[in-house]
């Protein structure tokens, strides 16, 4: 089997997701070629395992100060190129695409009539979950901007619908296995990658009897008293969030997914104006297994690290492997009975 696997790439969520998959696609002899769009090459990191990947333009949101920049989005986006780096790619060599929230793999099947499916988070939104700011452009969004055949939906619950849970690389490897990690009581990982870093680390200093590791564009490697900055990493953050007790994050998907695996205690800062994130925090609070807070400080930040509050536990299955099998066969069953058996 020969799949084309498109990966939206403005977040790193989607690229782990690719990471976990790309393993089992790989163990069950499959060729699969990537195509990553929405963030320019010299951005990417650690991508060795992609092989010879392709890069494109694509679409992605301007985001300023913790908030979505609707504005430079628009002026920033360039729908001629989208358009011919659709029509230009030839999808005929491949029995499958296989698309992560990625618009140009999704439309040029789509165009070609070509066997597809999309998988990600954000399709689970195209189901009756919690979200908080929804309407008729967020759900066109959702419906349009990705859109395949087949869609598998991934959320921390299934809420009654047919959507699977996370997918969580299941093999660490050996250097930074998260299982045989020692938490620390004390360490933070913070990763707040929309927010102003340097904001960041002031509203961190006066929190001295915590470690914190933050992680962000624009960050160099260095000690800040009982701050250590980091630029964007794989392996230097994997061991970081293996280590530590407490995680503060925006209210992306993947980065949340692994720490509940891990049992991490977490507090989630919403994208401002990005309704995907902010039906995340709100999944979280009904769920029970996070704290919210919709704008930081130093006090709220404070409140969190020393609460009490215990909050749900989630043990997922392997995911990734599950959806390897069930694309590899003749006539995969229905998403319905899949997401049965997962969530069983």
């Amino acid at each position: 089997m020969k799949i084309l696997y498109g990966v939206q790439a403005t977040g790193n969520g989607h690229i782990s997701r690719a990471r976990a998959m790309g393993k089992y696609l790989a163990k069950a002899g499959v060729q699969v070629d990537y195509l990553f769009s929405g963030r320019a090459a010299d951005q990417l990191f650690d991508m060795q395992q992609f092989g010879d990947y392709q890069v494109k333009r694509g679409l992605t949101f301007v985001t300023e100060a913790g908030k979505v920049n609707y504005w430079q989005t628009l002026l920033q986006a360039s729908v001629k190129t989208l358009w011919q780096d659709i029509k230009m790619l030839d999808c005929s060599s491949y029995d499958l695409v296989l698309t992560d929230f990625e618009p140009i793999t999704a439309h040029a099947a789509k165009q070609q009539n070509k066997r597809s499916v999309a998988l990600g988070h954000q399709y689970a939104f195209l189901h009756k979950i919690p979200m908080e700011h929804a309407n008729l452009v967020t759900h066109l969004m959702f419906r349009h901007f990705a859109p395949a055949q087949i869609q598998l939906g991934l959320h921390w619950h299934h809420f009654n619908q047919p959507i699977l849970p996370p997918i969580i690389d299941e093999e660490p490897d050996e250097e930074h296995d998260a299982e045989h990690a020692s938490k620390e009581a004390n360490r933070v990982l913070v990763y707040l990658p929309f927010e102003d870093q340097q904001q960041v680390i002031g509203l961190l200093k006066p929190l001295t009897e915590f470690q914190f590791s933050l992680y962000g564009p624009g960050l160099a490697k260095a000690t800040i008293g009982h701050i250590n900055t980091h630029p964007p990493a794989l392996h230097a953050f994997k061991a970081d969030l293996a280590r530590c007790s407490h995680v503060l994050s925006n209210a992306g998907f993947e980065l949340i997914s692994e720490a509940l695996q891990l049992q991490k205690h977490i507090m989630v800062k919403p994208l401002r104006g990005q309704m995907e994130q902010q039906s995340n925090a709100l999944a979280l609070q009904q769920l029970k297994l996070a704290s919210r807070t919709d704008s930081l400080s130093t006090g709220a930040i404070a409140k969190w690290l020393n609460e009490k509050q215990q909050y749900g536990t989630v043990n997922y299955p392997n995911v990734a492997s599950a959806i390897c099998n069930w694309l590899l066969q003749d006539i995969p069953d229905e998403i319905s009975e899949l997401s049965k058996t997962l969530w069983r």
